[in-house]
């Protein structure tokens, strides 16, 4: 559930990874990606941090560790430098990101999507992009707490629209 003010952040920055934790003393971090394929560091150059649009951290190293981007920026050099920027976004313009093939959407445009079933009976929202194996599972957390884990498949998730920030699920019996 975006803010209007986020929301229009979001239509010119893209937001690639938010940094859970240090790694080591000398400032490398372990990134958490919301991007399509984590490998994409690879292929950025440079990343604002947070909402600070005005200064470029240059990515100097990546490498992986499970399900985590390591990232050495140029100019961060020790662990607590890193420690200030725990829970702070990677930003990168729009414009810089790659193309997508059709039916294929960044993760962090999917975290927030308002959940529908296929009749209109609303299930919550869009919380997380579990990626466990072949296929991805979206995370849709109800007002009342309870999660259900739909597999990312054009069988149960039949429409996401971006624009109107709704995702539609039609489930089998007993999937929530």
């Amino acid at each position: 559930m975006y803010k209007t003010k986020v929301g229009d952040l979001m239509q010119k920055y893209f937001k690639v990874g938010q940094i859970v934790n240090t790694q080591g003393l000398k400032g490398e971090m372990r990134v958490y990606p919301l991007t399509d394929y984590k490998e994409r560091f690879e292929e950025i150059q440079w990343v604002y941090i947070g909402d600070d649009l005005q200064t470029k951290y240059f990515i100097e190293k990546v490498r992986y560790k499970n399900n985590l981007a390591i990232i050495k920026l140029k100019g961060i050099d020790n662990i607590n430098e890193v420690e200030k920027l725990r829970n702070k976004y990677l930003v990168i313009p729009r414009e810089n990101a790659r193309e997508l093939e059709e039916d294929a959407y960044f993760i962090a445009d999917l975290i927030g999507l308002n959940a529908y079933t296929v009749d209109g009976k609303y299930l919550g929202v869009l919380e997380d992009v579990m990626q466990p194996g072949a296929n991805d599972v979206y995370v849709i957390k109800s007002e009342d707490g309870k999660e259900y884990l739909i597999p990312a498949v054009k069988q149960f998730v039949p429409e996401i629209n971006i624009n109107e920030r709704k995702i539609i699920i039609d489930p089998i019996e007993g999937m929530i």
